[in-house]
């Protein structure tokens, strides 16, 4: 199961404080957060914090949550939404329940995933006594057959029928495009538009759509926690603005300060092909790409505002169009983007762990390694394997590294694209272009597990260490498990360039780092200077 794409930016109001799992309060109500190692749930739990919850996050890689801010403000447990007993588990003594995953990209049986998932979560959290279930699913058209839905959307629908058949009072919020810093939508449009000043684009621009600002998503997902026992039903929850799709990109560009674009529709750019253009001009791999444009096709606008009787809206109102793109590009500008789309795992992408060195069982494992001694202290190397990926690159043969990442995007991967979510600091779950973060120990290793389409499995690893006479030693490894002969035949036809491209890695990164000791060390030496 993968995390929604779309959530929040931040709560609203003022942050309160709340105990850790350390030191518990019975008095105050418990919240289980699904998804929590994703984009959605990885901004509602602390959202739910500050609204003085206790929280327990559900994740199939716990680790995962190690490097969040809050880490030590909830519990943790192992488990998923596909299997009845971790979910028992995860359940007991929870008030109320987010259910914020879906199958979707996991393979054609997706919808069939999603409805065991559902019909799974809602018997173990009625035979726990949840008191509340809140989904947050997608807007559908007025008027519009589900059966006649994108298999994204009827999906999502199904499992808001699901939840609420489950004799556990439900409350689905059902959003149409969401608006914030990282969203799969968000930059989705944002690419589209500062890349584009010319745009053939397919007749879903023309289709009105109700985005919704994220910080209300939260407020609503938290405030629905709140509703009354009775209160079994669906909200559509969306923002002032209604428009098309050709007037949101007309509007980011004037929020961004860009030329007004010329935008052309044609009728011919099937979702497909739509989903394909997207995946070549934004970091939205056309997997996401698709669901999101298939969305479009039809008008989704809100048909009514029911839940603004049980969660009001601020003195000041909920958040229009322009607000919401000034709070997602400020937050970008200011490198406070907590969570991305990128956070939910790629389906398909490998989840074994790492080979161990000695003991490897399971099969040929290939290995690259690497190692030099370079003139720093460890923490200028450091700095330089944190920062490494996204606008920094990869520190060889750009054009290589440029070629992979294209061959990947038109196979179906993810490429380079998606770069980083901070341009400095790293933690574990990170995707990082086509990389994920595996494991970081900071100013030792960072090792990350490839989720580019690959025949086999493979990880990189960069580490720092002193040797036995004090010198720093720069510590580079690549390792592939290949998969059947194709494997092996792919490790071979790419091993003549490894040395230009990891030989180069290494060689440049150590380069980089004595380069910034350097520079460090000269600017300590003027400030000295002038006191």
């Amino acid at each position: 199961m993968t995390d929604l794409d779309d959530a929040s930016d931040s709560g609203s109001g003022d942050p309160r404080p709340a105990d850790g799992p350390d030191t518990p309060d019975s008095s105050r109500p418990r919240a289980l957060v699904t998804g929590a190692t994703g984009y959605i749930g990885g901004r509602l739990v602390p959202a739910l914090l500050d609204a003085g919850y206790r929280v327990r996050a559900l994740a199939r890689t716990p680790r995962k949550l190690r490097d969040y801010p809050w880490a030590d403000r909830v519990e943790v447990v192992r488990g998923d939404v596909t299997d009845a007993a971790s979910l028992a588990e995860a359940a007991r003594d929870v008030d109320v329940a987010y259910y914020l995953v879906h199958a979707l990209g996991s393979g054609s049986e997706f919808e069939e995933t999603d409805r065991r998932a559902a019909r799974t979560f809602g018997e173990e959290a009625r035979a726990a006594g949840v008191r509340r279930i809140v989904y947050l699913g997608g807007l559908t058209p007025g008027g519009v057959p589900e059966r006649n839905l994108s298999p994204h959307l009827r999906s999502r629908a199904e499992v808001g029928h699901i939840l609420l058949d489950s004799g556990v009072p439900t409350a689905v919020l059902r959003a149409a495009i969401v608006i914030g810093s990282g969203s799969a939508s968000f930059e989705m449009l944002r690419y589209l538009t500062e890349r584009l000043p010319l745009m053939i684009t397919p007749s879903w621009v023309r289709t009105r759509i109700q985005p919704v600002a994220v910080r209300d998503v939260v407020r609503y997902l938290v405030g629905s926690a709140k509703l009354p026992e009775d209160v079994n039903r669906a909200f559509d929850i969306g923002g002032p603005d209604v428009m098309t799709y050709r007037d949101m990109m007309q509007r980011y560009a004037r929020v961004a300060g860009l030329r007004r674009r010329l935008i052309l529709p044609v009728p011919v750019l099937t979702p497909t092909l739509s989903s394909r253009w997207v995946g070549l001009v934004t970091p939205v791999p056309s997997s996401i790409a698709r669901p999101l444009t298939e969305s479009l096709r039809h008008e989704v606008v809100c048909r009514e505002d029911d839940i603004k009787e049980y969660v009001p809206d601020p003195p000041d109102g909920s958040i229009g169009f322009d607000r919401a793109l000034r709070l997602a590009l400020k937050r970008i500008q200011e490198a406070r983007v907590d969570t991305r789309w990128s956070n939910a795992s790629v389906p398909g992408a490998p989840s074994d762990p790492l080979p161990t060195d000695p003991e490897w069982a399971g099969g040929s494992l290939y290995r690259d390694e690497r190692e030099l001694t370079v003139p720093v202290e460890p923490d200028a190397l450091w700095r330089v394997i944190e920062g490494i990926g996204g606008e920094n690159g990869w520190y060889s043969f750009p054009l290589a590294w440029a070629v992979r990442g294209w061959l990947d995007r038109l196979v179906g991967g993810v490429g380079l694209r998606r770069g980083r979510r901070d341009a400095q600091r790293l933690r574990v779950g990170d995707s990082l272009d086509f990389w994920r973060v595996e494991e970081i120990l900071p100013g030792e290793l960072l090792r990350l597990r490839a989720e580019m389409r690959v025949p086999g499995l493979a990880w990189l690893e960069l580490s720092v260490r002193r040797d036995d006479r004090g010198r720093t030693v720069y510590g580079q490894r690549a390792l592939f498990h290949p998969r059947g002969l194709f494997g092996h035949a792919y490790w071979w036809s790419v091993w003549p360039f490894h040395s230009v491209v990891f030989g180069g890695m290494a060689r440049n990164i150590a380069e980089a780092a004595a380069a910034e000791e350097k520079e460090r060390r000269a600017s300590m030496a003027d400030s000295g200077t002038d006191n």
